[in-house]
């Protein structure tokens, strides 16, 4: 199964926002090379479709993950209770940190695992644990 993706660039560590279409394996290699590196961006989208994008950011063991749903609508996925709700975490967004709550940041194995759940069945899930922006 193909999909589009951009993502860090895991020689320069800079986000190369040029789309690339591949296999999903290259997707995941991408990941695990920016994980060994400690940290990434990446935006993940159907061929066929323009939306939506899930985007996974990502900064040692935590993440954060977005759904643009539209050119207008962006949502953030509720937190899996790894980190507490009143800490923060750093993950880049494209080149700079940006800094999340405790209540959107999940752990990068389960924040994975929604993203390749979303390069085979193409919905953003799971449902109802996600806040519009």
């Amino acid at each position: 199964m193909s999909v589009v993706w951009a993502a860090t660039s895991s020689e320069s560590g800079l986000f190369h926002p040029v789309e690339r279409r591949s296999e999903v394996k290259d997707l995941s290699d991408r990941f695990d090379d920016l994980r060994s590196c400690g940290q990434g961006y990446l935006e993940i989208r159907s061929p066929n479709r323009e939306f939506p994008v899930l985007i996974l950011a990502f900064r040692e063991h935590h993440a954060v993950v977005h759904l643009m749903s539209d050119t207008e609508r962006m949502s953030l996925l509720a937190g899996d209770g790894t980190v507490p709700s009143g800490a923060e975490v750093e993950v880049p967004i494209m080149d700079d940190l940006a800094l999340f709550a405790g209540d959107f940041v999940l752990d990068i194995d389960r924040a994975w695992e929604l993203v390749h759940d979303f390069t085979q069945t193409r919905a953003a899930s799971p449902p109802g644990e996600w806040c519009e922006l």
